[in-house]
């Protein structure tokens, strides 16, 4: 099985809609991104608009921190720290699986879901 724990970066995120029209995804054409699991169950993720340059209205920007289970299919983090409290609401619940050595995490609802898009973010194990 495969172990999260450790420091990835955010390499892609994609976003298709009920008929595979690939739609805008939340944090622009070059996400930035970078989440650390501990082996004590902790986790920290930041997640924003990667453009180097200014872009027109507001940059995307989320972050979150808290205890997380993972049993290898499924990532729950029970957030007590978060850039939109709304996060702390309920669980943040992803769908995971491992595709080589990248981690793909898929939005189970949530705080930033637009209704009938799936979302999927890519990392890289970097640590």
């Amino acid at each position: 099985m495969h172990t999260i724990v450790g420091d990835w970066r955010l390499v892609a995120e994609t976003a298709t809609d009920a008929t595979g029209q690939v739609r805008q995804p939340l944090h622009g054409p070059m996400p930035l991104g970078f989440v650390s699991f501990t082996p004590a169950g902790r986790m920290i993720v930041a997640i924003s608009d990667g453009r180097p340059d200014p872009i027109d209205g507001p940059r995307s920007y989320i972050s979150y921190c808290g205890r997380y289970a993972f049993d290898g299919a499924r990532l729950v983090t029970e957030v007590d720290g978060a850039s939109d409290p709304r996060l702390r609401d309920a669980p943040q619940v992803r769908n995971a699986r491992f595709e080589g050595d990248r981690l793909i995490l898929r939005p189970v609802g949530g705080v930033r879901e637009v209704k009938g898009v799936v979302r999927e973010l890519i990392w890289e194990r970097i640590a």
